[in-house]
């Protein structure tokens, strides 16, 4: 293996490799205020059977190596202090050490082949097992049943040879040319198959999935020094990866959610909110996911609750292709303010059912007190309230289960864009909502990740000043209106649950 470049005198950038879910993009993050270089290639996805997703690992890398290699020489190799990686959760790859060949393609964590076993397990009483070992629930969306899939359904030898890992894993081995096999804290923590408290593979959780822990990667923290890259590999030699952490993770460092309080939202077609919940595990949360934000080079780990929301940039995606109440999404935010208020309409956008904290798949959408002056501006406006709603809901059961007062909420997507999102946030939750000038945060944390370890950034305390704030939103004082608007919330809520039988 290369030895790394020892001479940082010039390095003063640290590259994101950002390996997403339809593609990949590697992003120069520099320490002055230097314009970003990027570049990104997208990735074929494979849809073999209703609920099945796939994607090409051998793809997935040599769109890192294209990305990879454009940027580092655009930038200079001896600009470059480390590589940090950021990734799509849950997604796994098994393949042969010795020949370097995945079995096959990647399940991807959208799949949805194995919720049968999931629902096996669950009615075998393991679900309290799972929960208060690794905060999750048994679900497809989690790793260890894929895992035990491709196991069970491919002709994959039980040897020493064999990798099971999910995508941090693959890229680091490749990156490495082969030399190390690791995953972070906080991917393994998704896997169902982690005790969040020891950051171990858990031995019972994996005979009970059929998988061998001996084929499982090294977990290692999200900063530190985990190799270099390799001249064998494609790419360019000799640079530290140093940092590493699963996308949602990879955005609340991004955020400089450094602290227990510190929470961030980020509005996409669905919604994730993490809040820090600082070096304590919290015991298992009705509704919520607990995870690893992430384990730092000197041990300091920090938990985490998650929330997922399934419908919040989608619903408007709604408004504009299913009832053609808008030509583009870019309408929303001036629509939504010609209206001073939505007129008693409340939309719940349980179009796909309900996530956290009500878990509901059988909740549908609802649109309630319609009259006759409801126009298409006061659906435009419930629409962008539904997300503010969304969220306090889990906000309020995060705070609750954890005893974790929130401090502030640290927003990021498509849609925060919207000024009245966003003050709107503030009003229901009663703290401020901060808007950063940086909205890809998730590369953004890759990067402070890897930086860290490698000295770029000196502390946490230099994350938080190298995050940059663009507008601040401040709550009304008016805590009793924000309150009744959210009781009206919680009665539309109730119409739209159970609603399939």
């Amino acid at each position: 293996m290369s030895e790394p470049n020892t001479d940082t005198t010039t390095a003063d950038c640290v590259i994101a490799i950002d390996a997403g879910t339809t593609g990949v993009r590697s992003r120069a993050v520099f320490t002055d205020d230097s314009p970003t270089v990027a570049s990104y290639r997208e990735f074929t996805q494979h849809y073999p059977e209703p609920g099945w997703v796939e994607h090409d690992a051998d793809e997935i890398w040599a769109a890192v190596v294209a990305t990879l290699t454009e940027v580092v020489a655009e930038v200079g190799r001896d600009r470059v202090a480390a590589i940090g990686i950021t990734n799509q959760r849950e997604t796994v790859v098994a393949w042969n050490r010795a020949t370097g060949k995945p079995y096959g393609t990647a399940i991807v964590w959208q799949d949805r082949r194995t919720a049968h076993r999931c629902d096996e397990l669950e009615a075998a009483g393991h679900l309290d097992l799972v929960r208060e070992r690794t905060g999750l629930v048994l679900d497809p969306y989690f790793s260890g049943t894929k895992f035990a899939w491709l196991l069970e359904h491919r002709d994959i030898p039980n040897d020493g040879d064999l990798a099971l890992g999910t995508i941090d894993a693959w890229l680091i081995w490749n990156l490495t040319g082969g030399e190390v096999f690791a995953t972070d804290v906080t991917n393994a923590s998704r896997t169902m198959l982690c005790d969040i408290r020891s950051r171990a593979w858990d031995p019972d959780l994996c005979d009970l999935l059929g998988v061998p822990i001996d084929a499982l990667p090294t977990i290692v923290a999200s900063s530190g020094r985990i190799g270099v890259t390799s001249d064998a590999c494609g790419v360019p030699a000799g640079i530290p990866v140093s940092g590493v952490a699963g996308d949602q993770q990879a955005a609340l460092f991004g955020q400089a959610c450094v602290e227990p309080g510190m929470a961030k939202n980020t509005y996409g077609t669905g919604s994730f909110v993490l809040l820090n919940v600082g070096e304590t595990c919290p015991p298992p949360t009705a509704g919520m996911l607990t995870t690893v934000a992430w384990t730092l080079a000197d041990g300091t780990t920090h938990y985490a609750l998650e929330g997922a929301i399934f419908v919040t940039g989608a619903a408007i995606q709604w408004l504009r292709d299913g009832l053609n109440i808008i030509d583009d999404a870019g309408e929303t935010g001036p629509l939504a303010e010609s209206v001073t208020d939505t007129g008693g309409v409340y939309f719940v956008p349980a179009l796909t059912g309900l996530g956290s904290p009500w878990w509901d798949p059988y909740a549908r959408g609802a649109i309630v007190g319609i009259t006759r002056g409801t126009g298409r501006a006061e659906i435009v406006r419930a629409t962008v309230e539904s997300m503010a709603y969304q969220t306090r809901d889990v906000v309020d059961a995060m705070v609750a289960a954890s005893g974790t007062p929130i401090i502030d909420l640290r927003v990021d997507g498509g849609a925060a864009v919207m000024d009245l999102l966003c003050q709107f946030q503030a009003d229901q939750l009663g703290v401020t909502v901060q808007r950063p000038v940086e909205q890809e945060t998730t590369a953004l944390g890759a990067a402070f990740l890897a930086g860290l370890a490698e000295g770029v950034w000196a502390s946490t305390d230099d994350i938080g000043a190298a995050w940059t704030l663009d507008a601040q939103f401040e709550p009304t004082t008016d805590r009793a209106a924000g309150d009744a608007l959210h009781a009206n919330w919680l009665r539309a809520v109730e119409r739209s649950r159970h609603w399939e039988s």
